[in-house]
């Protein structure tokens, strides 16, 4: 009986003599082309049977082997092999660009994709067809256990397998990878993690745990950005060659800039952040910031949206499971971990994910860049940095790997003699420990910031409250064509022909219409909707800035958003006190001190109202604003209950951004109001805009847009 799909391909064996001896390369490239139209035939007339998809993988299997054959060919002249290659290539591509149209083919060109026995058998006939003695073949492999549950959610995205598509038979040209371990001597059969880890609780005297960092580097920042001296320091390990860091410096300051100009000055790309969800989107702006020229983006969800050609890939670790097949297979030459202690725990998923990606950086790639970022890599106990340090591969299940196995023979000492410790301890840090306090770096940062963390809403809601502001918008300009239409005289118009006496007359009917009548949704009840909506988000990174940070003062607008947030750290078994306007007295004062007083009173859940004048909290030096304030002077306030005099350390606000909303104008508008008061006022902190102002503000650049959009 005929192989599988023998009877299809048109090359049997029964070919003439005169075809066998023809040049067998040009035999083959006559057999591939021939498949490969009958292949491309069947997917066109939707007809894709096994037996076509078993051609289809013959093919490939031969395309590849052909290809090596004759780039590693000594005979016969360049431009001869060149031709070949080039015809070699023509039938790849014709394959890629039909896999595409069927996710059953595109699944076999991958390089751990199972070679079925009708798939081998078949290439061998086409391999004798061409004239061509196959080769005796390996026993072929096991066929692999059962997929986890996590490898049945695996995608692709569609932008990756079109970067594939350039060249989609040759794996990326991965540099030879530097030994992972090397014969110890010394300290051969001695256990020696437990050791590492011991030295750190035997630290004394309070040394620093921060690797010697040079001079600070002299950067060109875009943007007439500036980085400080610490941070330079660090782009100046990168760019003189070191290429692992446990930064850990404490929040505030500026990580994430360090990380992506460590990766500009290394040229670790294509580089891959690995992040809590609340930062994703940051992540993404920052790298706009810092590095303009390397394209970043986003992995949301199964990656319909990501551009496969970015420099710069953010995934979050809840949908790392979906992405860790093609992301080892990518091609990345960095990898950074943000918040890291979120791996501490080796068992958990993402920890093996991350890990695994790692490993995989690591063996394909000749010193790669690899960042852990935490404020806090110890959570509970001492054991939290073994993951870590594993990330970074100064470790591994068992013991220390190459370069952290040489320093510590080079001690001359083993666990047994009294000077180990402090030595091993020298060793870890001097492999990349960076760690740098505020108190410590005070003088170059300014003594209060506002960092803006821009966050992706809930898609239902964030879908229901873009919806609310389109119909704002049409209201807008559904008023603005009538009293255009009514009106007697024309007013300034520019070259758009937009009306902006007319655009800022009908912003304030808007907002006399909105207080006294139920004209649907406005400016104020979408700000209130918005702040729901990021109630959660704000939480999250609260919880993230008391645990890695110490205290916070997470300030909000409405008692609803104070419940929803105060819901969260319950289940996360964070100690709060709540500070609101419907206290008494002693009940206000008592929450009060609680914070101020209680150690393990982590977070203070404050009314931007209530609290935001009148209380001295710089016990903390962390806020987050949840919500909005409408005017700079009533954020002030709330940030300086930390920022005043007696505070030691400086201040920095996170103030949470709902992107893609009407938030960011707000944002955007305070900020610019509040700079022109700034000099206007000749440096003074008073903010002459009212609340008012500021909706009116919203409102006009609102109608602007939607005028714009439609012209």
């Amino acid at each position: 009986m005929a192989r599988p799909g023998r009877r299809h391909t048109g090359t049997r064996r029964t070919a003439s003599p005169k075809r066998r001896r023809v040049h067998a390369s040009e035999d083959v490239l006559s057999v591939l082309a021939r498949a490969v139209r009958e292949v491309q035939a069947a997917v066109e007339s939707r007809h894709v049977t096994p037996a076509v998809r078993t051609k289809f993988q013959a093919v490939a299997l031969v395309v590849r082997e052909e290809h090596a054959r004759v780039q590693g060919r000594q005979t016969g002249s360049q431009a001869s092999r060149a031709e070949r290659l080039k015809r070699l290539d023509g039938i790849a591509t014709i394959l890629a660009k039909t896999a595409v149209r069927d996710p059953r083919l595109l699944a076999l060109l991958a390089e751990d994709a199972v070679v079925s026995d009708a798939a081998r058998s078949l290439k061998r006939d086409m391999l004798r067809a061409a004239g061509i003695d196959p080769a005796p073949e390996e026993i072929a492999p096991p066929e692999p256990a059962a997929a986890s549950a996590g490898t049945d959610r695996r995608v692709v995205p569609q932008s990756v397998v079109s970067r594939q598509l350039a060249n989609p038979f040759l794996a990326p040209d991965f540099s030879p990878a530097r030994p992972s371990q090397v014969g110890s001597r010394r300290l051969a059969g001695w256990e020696l993690l437990n050791p590492l880890l011991r030295s750190f609780e035997r630290a004394e005297g309070g040394a620093s745990a921060c690797m010697d960092l040079p001079a600070p580097a002299r950067l060109r920042v875009p943007g007439n950005r500036e980085l400080m001296p610490h941070q330079a320091q660090l782009v100046a390990a990168a760019a003189a060659g070191h290429r692992t860091f446990l930064l850990a410096d404490e929040p505030g300051l500026g990580k994430t800039a360090q990380a992506l100009l460590a990766a500009q000055v290394a040229n670790a790309y294509p580089l891959l952040v690995v992040v809590p969800s609340v930062v994703k989107t940051n992540w993404v702006r920052e790298a706009g910031l810092w590095t303009p020229n390397r394209a970043a983006t986003a992995v949301h969800g199964n990656g319909d949206t990501v551009d496969g050609f970015a420099d710069i890939v953010v995934v979050n670790y809840e949908v790392l499971d979906r992405h860790v097949g093609w992301f080892g297979e990518f091609g990345f030459r960095g990898m950074v971990v943000d918040e890291a202690h979120f791996i501490k725990n080796k068992s958990s998923q993402r920890s093996q994910h991350v890990l695994e990606l790692s490993k995989r950086i690591r063996s394909c790639t000749s010193r790669p860049l690899l960042m852990a970022l935490t404020g806090t890599p110890l959570i509970n106990d001492i054991e939290d940095f073994l993951a870590i340090w594993q990330f970074l591969g100064w470790i591994d299940e068992t013991e220390p790997l190459a370069e952290l196995m040489g320093s510590l023979e080079k001690t001359g000492l083993t666990p047994a003699d009294p000077g180990f410790y402090a030595a091993a301890r020298t060793c870890v840090i001097d492999l990349g420990i960076v760690r740098r306090r505020k108190v410590d770096v005070a003088a170059d940062i300014p003594a209060r910031r506002t960092a803006d963390l821009p966050v992706e809403l809930d898609e239902k809601v964030g879908r229901s409250i873009r919806a609310a502001e389109r119909d704002l918008a049409r209201r807008l300009v559904s008023r603005y064509e009538t009293a255009l239409a009514n009106r007697r005289s024309g007013g300034a118009v520019d070259g758009s022909g937009i009306d902006h006496d007319l655009v800022r007359k009908v912003a304030t009917w808007e907002q006399k219409d909105a207080s006294t009548t139920g004209t649907g949704e406005n400016v104020f009840s979408m700000m209130r909707r918005i702040g729901q909506a990021k109630a959660g988000l704000a939480a999250d990174y609260a919880a993230q800035l008391a645990r890695s940070a110490g205290k916070v003062v997470f300030f909000a607008k409405h008692i609803d958003v104070m419940d929803a947030a105060e819901e969260v750290f319950a289940r996360q078994g964070i100690r709060f006190s709540s500070i609101r306007g419907d206290q008494t007295p002693a009940s206000r004062q008592k929450n009060i001190d609680a914070f101020v007083n209680d150690p393990e009173v982590a977070i203070a859940v404050c009314s931007l109202t209530a609290a935001g004048v009148g209380l001295n909290l710089q016990v903390a030096s962390n806020l987050v604003l949840a919500e909005l304030s409408w005017t700079d002077a009533e954020q002030t306030q709330a940030i300086d209950r930390s920022h005043r005099i007696g505070q030691t350390v400086p201040v920095t606000a996170w103030r949470i951004i709902a992107a893609q909303t009407i938030d960011s104008k707000i944002a955007a508008l305070i900020d610019s109001k509040a700079g022109l008061a700034a000099r206007a006022l000749d440096g003074s902190d008073e903010n002459v805009w009212s609340s008012a102002d500021v909706q009116h503000e919203a409102l006009v650049a609102l109608l602007t847009d939607a005028l714009s959009a439609a012209s």
